[in-house]
């Protein structure tokens, strides 16, 4: 039952998110007043059916930006969700994070990634998010969206392949760089199938940024030391490959409650606030 309430969230939130699909037809992308506000989750500026912005997209534009009342705003609410909420969003709200789930239940082999991949969406967020804005400009000193324009794959999927299908002069544009992003997303795919939550374990800045933050967000997870017996099944259980007893608030749980439901001993709880209870 909580699976369910869960996945009827994300659905929610993806078509809350992306509430204009007219778009699609057209292949033109949504510039309205809206799009001044970042939703919290991975969901692409330049798809067609987005009502809303990127916060890393956003985030892009802090480090080259004169506009500083923008540049605090795109910082303000990322840091406000994930001082709220954590990885909670990754969970619950990002799109992106719903189609890596269903593309999870291809029935292929899973597999386990190891510890170190998870590094690499840290060095994405320093290298593509802040540092190369800075270096690389444009005429007007407007910073470069590095990880928008070679890496993301959450672009690609729901920006690039729409707006080329339905938009024949965008296709005659599409170049090296475009195809090395269908690379990208082919391996960002293929590993969601494998692996669950592959962009979200490996290259997802966002989820960097929430899961820094996952230690002091109001939203946390608690395991009463008392009624755990140690069985192990919520680790084998988890998405993340996260160990909630020995781990609570590790920086890869997204709070999906999937720990919580088969603890025998329900000494698993999510709680909204601070200091102990």
């Amino acid at each position: 039952m909580q699976a369910a309430r869960r996945k009827l969230f994300q659905i929610v939130a993806f078509g809350f998110t992306n509430s204009d699909p007219g778009n699609l037809l057209k292949g033109v992308i949504n510039k309205g007043e809206w799009k001044r506000f970042c939703i919290p989750g991975m969901n692409c500026y330049s798809c067609p059916a987005a009502r809303f912005s990127c916060p890393i997209g956003a985030l892009q534009a802090v480090n080259g930006n004169m506009d500083f009342s923008f540049s605090f705003y795109a910082v303000g609410i990322i840091l406000a969700f994930g001082v709220l909420m954590g990885r909670w969003i990754c969970g619950f709200l990002c799109p992106f994070g719903l189609i890596q789930e269903l593309l999870h239940k291809i029935p292929v082999k899973k597999l386990h990634l190891p510890k170190v991949f998870t590094c690499i969406k840290y060095l994405l967020l320093i290298g593509l998010v802040f540092i190369v804005p800075v270096f690389m400009t444009d005429y007007a000193g407007a910073g470069k969206p590095a990880f928008c324009e070679y890496v993301c794959p959450v672009g690609t999927l729901e920006g690039g392949i729409p707006l080329l299908l339905a938009n024949e002069s965008l296709r005659q544009l599409a170049g090296p760089l475009f195809w090395w992003k269908i690379g990208i997303l082919a391996v960002t795919l293929t590993g969601c199938m494998f692996i669950c939550r592959f962009f979200c374990k490996v290259a997802c800045p966002l989820g960097a940024i929430y899961g820094m933050l996952n230690r002091i967000s109001a939203w946390h997870l608690e395991v009463d030391g008392e009624k755990c017996v140690r069985c192990g099944k919520c680790a084998l259980e988890c998405p993340m490959d996260v160990d909630p007893c020995r781990h609570p608030n590790s920086a890869e749980c997204i709070r999906c409650g999937r720990c919580r439901a088969v603890c025998p001993e329900n000494a698993i709880r999510f709680r909204f606030g601070y200091g102990r209870k």
